[in-house]
């Protein structure tokens, strides 16, 4: 019964990836919409509990294949640095700055409006990255998506994939009509690490400064490589190991790590 339950998740899934590939990218104006958004809201909408469509001990192994899945990922992106290196070397201090302002807007505003919400450990999660594919498997390496931590970052997750290309055009295209900041600096900005994110950014900015699109489209391309390489590395031994830090300094909640898998309930070996 348990590989008949593990069949119908694995059809289900697939069901689910041919109607999102079939919407396939849909343009509304700046607004880009995504397979993965299709594919979330189908597969939110089969594990709602009032449809009975999937059971809560199938929920549970579900999202024990998010580990496995987010671990290819994480080896691809791996494999994109050597191609890249020439690329990343080039790119100046500015495309490598950057960084350190993703992980300060994160950690400054983001985690003391979290910690006013009453969030707990959830916040870490939520706040130690802009919470794309890889920091998500980040968390699910380290504390493990069941972990609060783990329900942080993937809340933060939806929310990006549902809002923020939305949010990054708008924030875009008004900073952009300010001409406080050079279209190329903005245009670097842009480049976060989420290619719906970039495309909706570059967008607005183009519409501004039309003279310059060729430029900001290399710009944004070359910072979006930079974070989703970089990104990974800096996130991991940087912006993770701060966040966590300056979280227990201030709630005083020291609470440990935990193992993406819990062997502990696994049954033992009978002795012969």
């Amino acid at each position: 019964m348990k590989n008949l339950g593990n069949l119908k998740l694995h059809i289900l899934a697939l069901i689910v990836v041919i109607i999102a590939e079939a919407i396939g990218v849909q343009k509304f104006g700046l607004v880009v919409l995504l397979p993965l958004l299709y594919a979330l809201v189908i597969g939110g909408i089969l594990s709602w509990p009032r449809l009975h469509i999937l059971s809560g001990k199938q929920m549970d192994r579900a999202a024990k294949f998010m580990p496995i899945a987010m671990l290819l990922l994480v080896a691809k992106i791996g494999l994109d640095i050597g191609p890249n290196l020439s690329i990343l070397l080039n790119s100046g201090w500015a495309l490598i700055m950057q960084e350190f302002g993703h992980f300060f807007g994160t950690l400054v505003f983001g985690l003391p409006v979290a910690l006013l919400l009453k969030m707990r450990r959830e916040a870490i999660g939520a706040c130690y990255s802009i919470d794309r594919e890889a920091n998500v498997a980040i968390i699910g390496e380290k504390f493990g998506l069941a972990s609060p931590e783990g329900h942080g970052v993937m809340g933060m997750y939806i929310c990006g994939t549902l809002f923020g290309a939305l949010w990054i055009s708008l924030l875009s295209g008004v900073i952009a009509q300010l001409d406080i900041f050079h279209p190329h600096a903005l245009a670097m900005g842009a480049g976060i690490g989420s290619a719906s994110m970039m495309a909706a950014g570059v967008g607005s900015i183009v519409a501004a400064y039309p003279h310059e699109a060729q430029l900001v489209q290399a710009y944004a391309a070359a910072a979006n490589l930079m974070t989703s390489i970089l990104g990974i590395y800096f996130a991991l031994f940087v912006s993770l190991p701060v966040t966590i830090k300056i979280y227990e300094f201030f709630t005083g909640d020291k609470g440990e790590a935990k193992p993406a898998v819990d062997l502990s309930h696994e049954p033992q070996p009978q002795k012969l």
